[in-house]
């Protein structure tokens, strides 16, 4: 499957905001969004125009394939369950994006990064319901339990993820315990509760002209 091999802060700084896509570099004044917060190319500093409704969309919508680490046909396929589902579609589609499993460890604060987590589980270091999975986009339901294999529970990269994460911190729909090293989806968040700086709104409207 082809993935993305360019500089993750390239795009930040084409979205023109922090995407968080390094973890905890982003935090730091070592972040080259703080250094260049334009967008890249030769013209990156002095292009200025009044974008198209068009181009307002298409923006939108890479911003947040970009947040989740999704290619264009990995995220057709999740608006298209979102059209399937009840409710507002816009909302169906981040709902569905959330409870992957990448983002889920991500959020839990078991990994410092989505691309983190995603290479945590494709080597097999986490279990659902104690059973091992292998799959980034495998979709978590309320009530599961995630939890770190016994033999990856010394990893570095885990420990230190978790040492950054504060009591209270987490988003509500989501339980963790430290000590156990397990998080349980509690429920399927409402759009209040996911925390990105989107309007899936656009997205919509793009996908319905």
């Amino acid at each position: 499957m082809a993935t993305y091999t360019g500089a993750d802060c390239k795009m930040c700084r084409r979205e023109g905001m922090k995407l968080f896509l390094k973890g905890t570099k982003c935090s730091t004044n070592k972040c080259p969004f703080e250094k260049k917060g334009y967008a890249p190319g030769q013209h990156g500093r002095t292009r200025r125009f009044k974008q198209s409704e068009y181009a307002v969309q298409l923006r939108e919508k890479q911003k947040v394939k970009r947040i989740y680490g999704l290619l264009e046909r990995q995220f057709r396929t999740y608006f298209e369950k979102a059209e399937q589902k009840k409710g507002i579609t816009g909302e169906n589609l981040l709902k569905l994006l959330e409870s992957r499993m990448d983002n889920v460890i991500y959020r839990l604060g078991l990994a410092p990064s989505r691309a983190a987590a995603r290479q945590l589980v494709r080597h097999r270091h986490f279990m659902v319901n104690d059973k091992l999975v292998d799959i980034p986009s495998y979709q978590i339901r309320t009530g599961d339990e995630i939890q770190v294999r016994e033999k990856s529970r010394q990893l570095e990269l885990i420990h230190n993820s978790m040492k950054r994460v504060r009591d209270g911190k987490l988003v509500n729909w989501l339980a963790l315990d430290k000590a156990a090293m397990r998080g349980t989806y509690l429920e399927e968040p409402s759009r209040d509760a996911i925390p990105v700086n989107v309007n899936e709104k656009l997205i919509v409207e793009l996908y319905s002209k």
